[in-house]
């Protein structure tokens, strides 16, 4: 694979994780929760945050395969943390702001 194939896959990885805690009521997407009937916010935006870094993660993995890993600065971490949040915009709406009918 190419670097821009492994953008590309980075990019569709944290679009996926990013909306993963909103379009299901299980832990990470795995284990069902039996504290909670209904997982609450707080605990969805716990889990955004184990997914970013675990995304993060992946990124620095195929970083390290194709070269060098370049060395970041708190802005590299404060942007990618806001295009996190917008990619989850849509499952947000999806969970919190569609309107129901029935």
């Amino acid at each position: 694979m190419t670097a821009t194939s492994y953008s590309w896959f980075v990019i569709g990885l944290a679009a996926l994780a990013a909306n993963l805690p909103f379009l299901n009521e299980r832990l990470l997407g795995v284990m069902p929760l039996q504290a909670f009937p209904h997982k609450p916010l707080w605990l969805r935006l716990l889990e955004m945050v184990v997914l970013y870094f675990a995304v993060g993660g992946v990124a620095w993995l195929l970083e390290s395969r194709i070269g060098g890993v370049f060395s970041q600065r708190w802005e590299f971490y404060a942007i990618t943390a806001c295009l996190f949040l917008v990619l989850a915009f849509p499952g947000f709406v999806f969970r919190y702001l569609r309107k129901r009918h029935g």
